[in-house]
């Protein structure tokens, strides 16, 4: 996981998420509706996923916002999608999610909400991260 470059370009961005989980599925489709830039976003089921240099693993873990030069995982990816925004505010924020010690409480929160999210609204039993 990177933090990667001040500003990042929502051109080439993939946004690379568990489309079997109806909290994420849930959560990218409403982060598409309130982010005025947000890249292309793919399940990672439908991809091929050597060719990000990602394995299962990483995306049954993270979410992952990939770009031609960084890979952005779990509240970097999150971080990055706002780094995206034109809003100063927005990137601010970005920028706030990819700095200790608030990264650390970031990562933290990420990591319970994905252990938990088949709990959370909208959430399965598909949405169960591997033991």
């Amino acid at each position: 996981m990177t933090t990667g470059p001040s500003s990042i370009s929502s051109k080439r961005a993939l946004l690379i998420f568990d489309g079997d989980c109806g909290f994420c599925t849930t959560a990218v489709d409403r982060l598409r509706k309130v982010l005025p830039v947000f890249p292309e976003a793919t399940p990672w089921q439908w991809l091929e996923l050597e060719s990000y240099g990602l394995s299962r693993d990483d995306v049954n873990l993270y979410a992952w916002v990939v770009t031609p030069g960084h890979q952005y995982a779990g509240h970097l990816a999150l971080s990055a999608l706002l780094r995206m925004q034109p809003a100063p505010g927005l990137r601010f924020l970005g920028h706030l999610i990819a700095t200790p010690p608030v990264s650390w409480a970031a990562a933290i929160g990420y990591h319970v909400i994905a252990r938990y999210r088949h709990l959370l609204p909208g959430g399965t039993p598909a949405c169960a991260m591997p033991r």
